[in-house]
């Protein structure tokens, strides 16, 4: 059954990661709509803002709600965003409540729901597991990315009917999925839990450290991957590169997953972290001379993918570890909320775009921040070892 359950998992991740995708709508969008790259990125942005903010309501609501329920619902208005967002060629606002608000709230709901039950059912791997059941989130989106690409350059489709096939599957799909989200029963037979009180983790100095790097790796990903196909300044076929370098970003991002995962389970919290941060910063400040060439922007899409795969790892199972794989849900949708700020970063990076036509103050901003990150982590460490000594050393 547990193998089941992880199946289930990656498909329903790999649908709910479509979002990721969004660079390959970016430029037909602006075509049809007539809006700058800043504006075109609102839907993406509002989407990471109410994605957090419902799984953080979520998680605390679980133990009531239920797994199987709960992401059953999120399927149903997952998929129903996508298909409302069809609708934006009467108005773009369609498309901005349809994936940035109602598949937002889908998301939040369904999202948490996996990785808390494959915990449960593989404890003793909760790094490893963790980084295969959300592997589907990044990964999906290469799949994604290809089959919104073909519909709209082979099929002449528009994105909005794009948007309405991609729906359908997806309400089908993540409904289908979450109706197999079942704890183990000797974890079902157990008394429910009671709720941490809040100012047992939110005022606990490795929640406040965990919840800034989160931040720091969430604002870098985010960036790359919402401007991703603007990020290229060669010569060539710059849509086929450009689409063929977002697949190339959800597969490393889905790869990360699973090998920060592995990496995770076998070091310390804190030299994970680090290590994640600084590499991030390395490719950042690297990537102005490498993407004037296919080759150099097709490596700085695996790399930041493969990178930021590895937050969406590393932070859940920290938290796992320092409060308990039956608190994940609740804890993690409180960490989980750094989406919210972090989802200001696309936006404010196509705003310097429409300004200046580069991101090269973009990266070296955002490699600074990851830098700061990484060395708050390891200045802070030997205190907050000292209060939680699980977390962060």
């Amino acid at each position: 059954m547990r193998y089941v359950v992880l199946v289930s998992a990656v498909l329903m991740q790999m649908c709910l990661g479509a979002t990721y995708s969004w660079s390959v709508y970016v430029q037909p969008l602006k075509a049809l709509s007539g809006l700058q790259q800043g504006p075109v990125q609102v839907p993406f942005t509002m989407f990471y803002f109410i994605f957090p903010l419902t799984m953080l309501i979520a998680g605390n609501m679980l133990p009531r709600i239920g797994t199987r329920r709960s992401a059953m619902i999120g399927g149903l208005l997952f998929g129903g965003g996508w298909l409302i967002a069809g609708l934006g060629s009467f108005s773009f606002l369609f498309t901005v409540l349809g994936i940035g608000a109602l598949a937002g709230i889908g998301a939040g709901m369904a999202y948490i729901v996996p990785i808390a039950v494959c915990i449960r059912w593989f404890p003793n791997n909760k790094g490893l597991v963790t980084g295969v059941a959300v592997a589907g989130f990044g990964g999906g989106a290469a799949l994604v990315s290809q089959v919104g690409g073909w519909c709209m350059s082979v099929l002449q489709f528009t994105p909005y009917q794009t948007f309405t096939v991609l729906g359908i599957f997806f309400l089908v799909t993540v409904f289908s999925a979450g109706s197999t989200m079942k704890v183990p029963a000797d974890e079902q037979s157990r008394k429910k839990t009671r709720p941490l009180p809040l100012r047992q983790f939110l005022g606990h100095p490795a929640f406040q450290l965990l919840y800034l790097a989160m931040f720091t790796g969430l604002a870098a990903g985010f960036t790359v991957n919402a401007n991703l196909k603007e990020l290229f300044t060669g010569v060539g076929d710059i849509v086929r590169i450009g689409v063929m370098a977002v697949s190339f970003f959800a597969l490393a991002n889905a790869a990360g997953r699973v090998v920060w995962g592995w990496i995770f389970d076998r070091v310390m919290s804190r030299s994970a972290i680090q290590l994640n941060l600084f590499i991030q910063a390395l490719t950042l400040f690297c990537a102005p001379l490498l993407l004037d060439s296919a080759g150099g922007f097709y490596l700085i899409a695996l790399l930041t993918g493969f990178n930021y795969g590895g937050v969406l790892v590393i932070y859940v199972s920290s938290a796992s570890r320092i409060w308990g794989s039956e608190n994940v849900g609740q804890v993690y949708g409180w960490l989980f909320s750094s989406n919210i700020p972090a989802s200001l970063a696309p936006l404010l990076a196509g705003i310097v775009y429409d300004n200046y036509h580069n991101f090269d103050l973009v990266f070296n901003a955002l490699a600074a921040i990851l830098i700061c990150g990484g060395v708050l982590v390891g200045l802070q460490a030997k205190s907050v070892q000292q209060r939680a000594p699980s977390s962060v050393s």
